[in-house]
């Protein structure tokens, strides 16, 4: 019988009741592929917007301001750095599904690998975003 927590129950042949639920890291680690596909994802679209904000808002009222191949490999480079930093921080999450889903709910778990998803994937838009900051302060 299914539960609500999506586990799947077995009784045997003396009477006692098997869990067979997923693993929880092998449930984290099933996932970790989609997770580093965000990354690569809103890596390399908040670059574009940090180019074409850069070039629109900051470029010309900064004379300095360029976008180079040097530049841009240092800044590559510098951000699969950050993915494999992101990646320590991913094992976060099947120590606090371990730690605090007592109750094993696959609600708990995906919530928890839903957010920490957003945050990962949102934190590259922060450079954009301060684009828009300094042109609004400075102009």
């Amino acid at each position: 019988m299914i539960s609500s927590a999506d586990r799947l129950e077995t009784h045997s042949s003396n009477g006692i009741k098997e869990d067979n639920t997923p693993d929880v890291t092998r449930w984290w680690s099933e996932r970790r592929r989609k997770y580093n596909k965000g990354l690569v994802i809103a890596g390399f679209t908040a670059f574009i917007a940090y180019a074409v904000l850069g070039e629109l808002l900051i470029a010309p009222y900064d004379r300095y301001f360029e976008i180079t191949l040097f530049t841009t490999l240092f800044q590559g480079i510098g951000y699969l750095f950050m993915v494999l930093v992101a990646n320590l921080f991913y094992n976060l999450g099947p120590f606090l599904d371990k730690h605090f889903n007592t109750k094993n709910s696959n609600f708990f778990r995906n919530s928890l690998f839903y957010l920490g998803f957003w945050f990962s994937v949102g934190l590259p838009f922060l450079i954009p975003a301060m684009i828009i900051v300094e042109y609004l302060l400075h102009v």
